[in-house]
């Protein structure tokens, strides 16, 4: 992605999830839906732009589109990317 883009452009938003609850209490990892084509190193400076936070690390999951039959044909899924981000020891985001 070009440099100039946006922090809010990359992150989508935030996935709340009963497993990315637990994660985000106990092991402090905050799972986001990210633009496919941004690379770790922009989710990492774009979440930490947007929440004032130090990042300790970036994994990602890209979840490729499928095909669904309905009753009036086939519709695709769009493709995701999903980024497990890893804050430092005692800081936590608001999400809520």
């Amino acid at each position: 992605m070009p440099a100039n883009v946006a922090a809010h452009h990359i992150i989508k938003k935030p996935l709340v999830t009963e497993k990315g609850t637990f994660a985000m209490n106990e092991l402090a990892k905050y799972t986001f839906l990210v633009d496919p084509r941004a690379t770790k190193t922009e989710i990492k400076d774009a979440v930490q732009s947007l929440y004032k936070v130090n990042v300790t690390g970036v994994n990602t999951v890209t979840s490729k589109g499928k095909f669904k039959p309905t009753r009036f044909g086939l519709r695709v899924e769009p493709t995701v990317k999903k980024a497990i981000v890893t804050l430092k020891q005692g800081q936590t985001i608001e999400l809520f």
